[in-house]
């Protein structure tokens, strides 16, 4: 069983492999989820603990404002991404049997309208499809942010209501930048573009739930309940908030909803944070949300225990709720043992806030009801762990008796929560039907609609449908082939004949290869980060998992062999750790081949890693060729490695990577001969993303910073980007007429310098490096996590939710 950085067991990290030895398959567990989500963020708003939307919107309109140079960008991820590609059957890391067919990237929330089906992605925006076999189109891309919360219709006028920033209960998640109406002509066309709703009143919040109802809508946030006209043209009011207490840990509006047939009298909303707060509960109104009360409740309910919940009407007027425990979150159990954060599944049939509530279903009914998170396959690991960071509901509109209850699976009772199914389990491994078990879905749920006798789910791997009468499980039809949304955090490419293929690492989909169709497919599931390839053949290629484990092939994915110098990637991918495996990797561990030589390879955690055996290193507890050459310090963590004719650069934070007053960054390198740490006092005291080095000259290097300046940040200093060329004794700011946004690479090609940021990528002259102009056309508004430069010269852009992309960089 293989551990986490946090040392929670790494449910998703094995299933039963064809050999019976464990197996890789995509999935997230509950520490891996909030790991990555602390890491994204501190790295942009370090050395503080948050930073406002506003910093944000202001980069863009920096940024729109500037010159543009050089040809269209193109799109490769062009086609379906295959989670299961026919003969990629590793046994370690392959997804084969798993279930989960065409995926695509994190779908937060859903909304149909007629014919039209709307999804909003955690980082590619809100997308729309028309009818049953419609393409996906996307509708905010100009947006500042698309990083999306909640979605709504408006079935009066056809308009899409759009919550931006991604509502998981993170304090710090990188928040949104408002809410936005878009008129459409009825059939998932926009008339018009994007409309800011009220201003900047609901920037820096985060947007759980729209509610449309009638001539108002409701905006369920991190910062209490607001209510506006549904014309768009109002202002909005906030009508709840519990507490006037100053924290990011009250006031979450997890949910609000409208009881039938009240004409919009009666509502109920939940003030919900994750981990608890004492102004947490249930709260009801009954003149259309101008006041509020907080309610009693009785029966099964306890008022004391009231987390993250989802709340759903049926047509007759009986109130579900689906709750997560903040002391099941704390302590990491149920009263039983059993881990998990799901306090329960429940009913008020008289609709009231104050019940009495009945509980219908708790993490062991649901998980004896065909689950496929077992014992077996996941020990240590139960329904409803992830229930604050999993959770939506549905009532079948034509059946108050059926309805859908998403977690990291989606469960389902036709008589009123007496009995349940699993209509998607979390993957096919352990179940009866063993190679003949029917198509399920991705795992880790967070939206569920039922329309049009269709139930439609969203999730970590995108949209799936399937008729809401069908009962057992299976049918399910996969709905990603044009959603191009996938989160990847590097790519890198190598000629396949005459053609380039990439391969990148992407949140919760694995490894995958894009090979010149634009047709992705995974040959190694779970998280994937970084990775290396053979710019002359793509067949020969790294990828890597959480926390530095490395994973190499020769076959183009048909195999693999774990490399990892890392403790955790020894865990996992032996069971068995080497007494020299480094303990302090990073969630996402830098990885990189030396750009002059292909059979130099540098990872890092605590200590920089070498190998120059390239395509030959092993790693396994009995041997290994990584050598750990620099400890950059108890408790320091690499952030950034880059090496060029055997001159590295290894950027490090310290403090556990968290902003706090333990917060501190450097760089080391072993430019004139041995390994030593530099003096950074005059870069900003952020993280530092990206280093790159110049092959021609050691001395002379580069430091993309990340995260924003003083102005947004106390303490952050100002600059984007540095540039040493006396080995990092001093550094000189390039940042010029850079939009103050977080930095996350930097490479140099064909006479330019170019700057990878979350707000798209730039280029200078090395004659004029101060001097910056955007680069290229058509990019969409996603924050481009990494760049290489490949072999035919194209710069290759790694987006953390639109896909890859490439320039010519000549």
């Amino acid at each position: 069983m293989a551990s986490t950085a946090n040392g929670h067991g790494n449910k998703h990290g094995h299933k039963l492999g064809f050999d019976g030895g464990p197996a890789r398959a995509s999935g997230d567990d509950d520490g891996a989820i909030a790991d990555r989500a602390e890491q994204y963020a501190s790295m942009r708003s370090a050395p503080g603990t948050s930073v406002s939307a506003a910093a944000l919107v202001a980069a863009r309109t920096q940024a729109a404002a500037m010159r543009t140079r050089g040809a269209q960008w193109a799109e490769q991820t062009t086609g379906p991404d295959n989670s299961e590609p026919a003969g990629y059957t590793d046994p370690v890391w392959s997804n084969a049997g798993a279930g989960f067919s065409i995926t695509g990237g994190r779908v937060t929330a859903l909304a149909v309208d007629g014919t039209e089906t709307y999804a909003a992605t955690a980082g590619g925006g809100v997308w729309s499809r028309h009818g049953n076999g419609g393409d996906w189109a996307p509708l905010s891309d100009d947006q500042p942010s698309l990083s999306t919360g909640a979605l709504a219709t408006n079935p009066a006028d056809h308009s899409v209501w759009i919550g931006t920033g991604e509502a998981n209960t993170n304090a710090d998640s990188y928040l949104g930048t408002g809410v936005y109406r878009l008129a459409t002509n009825g059939h998932g066309g926009p008339k018009g573009k994007l409309v800011q709703v009220g201003g900047s009143a609901l920037v820096d919040h985060q947007v759980y739930r729209l509610l449309v109802d009638g001539p108002v809508v409701f905006a369920a946030t991190s910062q209490g309940l607001y209510r506006t006209s549904s014309d768009g043209h109002g202002a909005w009011t906030r009508v709840l908030a519990p507490t006037e207490v100053q924290s990011p840990y009250v006031n979450h509006i997890s949910d609000v909803a409208v009881k039938p047939g009240t004409n919009g009298q009666s509502l109920v909303a939940v003030n919900g944070y994750r981990g608890g707060s004492a102004d947490n509960g249930i709260f009801s109104s009954t003149d259309g949300g101008t006041s509020w009360t907080k309610a009693a409740p009785t029966g099964d309910v306890d008022p004391s225990d009231i987390g993250r919940t989802t709340l759903a009407y049926a047509a007759d007027g009986r109130l579900y709720a689906l709750i997560e425990s903040p002391a099941y979150l704390v302590s990491g159990q149920d009263p039983t043992g059993s881990a998990t954060n799901l306090k329960g599944f429940y009913v008020s049939r008289s609709g009231s806030a104050a019940g009495p509530w009945t509980l219908l279903a708790d993490s062991t009914k649901l998980q004896n009801s065909g689950s496929a998170i077992t014992k077996t396959t996941s020990p240590g690991y139960n329904v409803g762990v992830q229930s604050w960071y999993n959770q939506a509901l549905a009532v079948d509109p034509a059946d108050p008796n059926t309805v859908f209850v998403s977690l990291e699976e989606v469960f389902k009772t036709t008589d009123g929560g007496a009995t349940f199914t699993t209509p998607s389990p979390y993957w096919d491994y352990g179940l009866a039907c063993g190679t003949t078990c029917p198509k399920t879905t991705h795992p880790d749920q967070h939206a569920v609609v039922v329309s049009n006798g269709r139930v439609v789910i969203g999730n970590d791997g995108g949209v799936y449908s399937r008729p809401a009468a069908d009962n057992g499980y299976g049918n399910w039809t996969s709905l990603n082939a044009t959603l191009h949304n996938l989160q990847f955090y590097d790519a890198s490419a190598g000629l396949a004949g005459h053609k380039l293929a990439f391969w990148g690492g992407l949140q919760d989909n694995g490894t995958v290869v894009v090979p010149a169709n634009g047709h992705s497919y995974a040959p190694a599931g779970g998280d994937g980060f970084n990775v290396i390839v053979d710019p002359a053949n793509a067949q020969r290629a790294v990828g890597e998992y959480t926390n530095g484990t490395a994973y190499k092939t020769t076959d183009g994915g048909h195999s693999f062999e774990t490399i990892s110098p890392t403790c955790v990637g020894q865990d996992v991918g032996y069971g068995k750790r080497r007494p020299d495996c480094d303990p302090n990797a990073r969630f996402q561990t830098p990885l990189a081949a030396d750009t002059q030589d292909t059979n130099h390879w540098v990872e890092a955690g605590q200590f920089v890693w070498d190998t120059t055996k390239g395509w030959l290193t092993v790693c396994n507890p009995s041997a290994c060729d990584w050598s750990p050459v620099f400890d950059l310090g108890a408790g320091h963590a690499a952030t950034a490695v880059n090496s060029a004719k055997g001159v590295t650069y290894a950027a490090w934070v310290g403090g556990s990577g968290n902003p706090s007053a333990a917060f501190t960054r450097g760089i080391a390198t072993n430019y004139g001969g041995t390994w030593h740490q530099l003096d950074v006092s005059t870069l900003p005291n952020r993280f530092i993303a990206g280093v790159s080095v110049d092959p021609r000259n050691g001395a002379h290097a580069y430091a993309a910073i990340n995260g924003y300046s003083r102005r947004w940040i106390d303490g952050a200093g100002d600059g984007v980007i540095f540039e040493t060329t006396d080995g990092g004794a001093t550094w000189h700011d390039l940042s010029g007429n850079l939009p103050d946004a977080p930095g996350d690479a930097v490479v140099v090609a064909a006479g330019k310098i170019i700057l990878a940021t979350d707000v798209g990528v730039f280029a200078a002259d090395l004659s004029a490096p101060t001097i910056w102009s955007r680069l290229g056309t058509s990019l969409p508004n996603a924050p481009v996590n990494n760049l290489t430069i490949a072999s035919n010269g194209d710069v290759v852009a790694a987006t953390h939710g639109r896909g890859i992309w490439t320039l010519s960089s000549r």
